[in-house]
């Protein structure tokens, strides 16, 4: 089969038939929950919140996740037989979503997981639209798993 021109070019990452599904599966989980997490932006209740995507495979993620999660979190199966999860951390900076992430990753690494990726987006106001945040934590994880870069926390803001 011949290379088409615009495959050429690998600086952009381009979303495959399976990342726009799971993009569509993320929209319907998520929107909802990310738009009462923006209510309480808007008023104050909190300062920022971060939302996680991570797979990993021959572990029992529902079970994991749901072991290190706090009660305020919300915790998605994004796709079971990808093993895709995602989790929104209310009231959350950086560094408390990246300790939350250690601890899961330490978690899965000690069950044995294998094919960990996770990738973490910190959102400190309401100015972007849901749907772009939904897409750009789509985009960290395409990239991590296109750069191989297993058991590694892939954390971004958005200020």
């Amino acid at each position: 089969m011949e290379t088409r021109e615009n495959e050429i070019d690998n600086s952009h990452i381009r979303f495959t038939g399976d990342d726009i599904e799971l993009a569509a599966k993320m929209l319907d989980k998520l929107t909802s929950t990310i738009e009462i997490v923006y209510y309480l932006l808007n008023r104050g209740d909190e300062r920022s919140f971060v939302v996680m995507l991570l797979s990993a495979k021959n572990v029992d993620m529902n079970m994991v996740l749901k072991e290190q999660k706090r009660d305020t979190d919300i915790f998605f199966e994004i796709d079971r037989e990808a093993s895709i999860y995602a989790i929104v951390c209310q009231d959350t900076k950086i560094d408390g979503g990246y300790h939350f992430a250690e601890r899961v990753l330490q978690s899965l690494i000690s069950h044995k997981a294998e094919e960990i990726y996770c990738t973490e987006l910190e959102v400190r106001t309401t100015v972007y639209d849901i749907k772009y945040i939904i897409f750009k934590l789509i985009e960290n994880y395409i990239k991590i798993k296109e750069d191989k870069r297993e058991s590694e926390i892939v954390f971004k803001t958005l200020h």
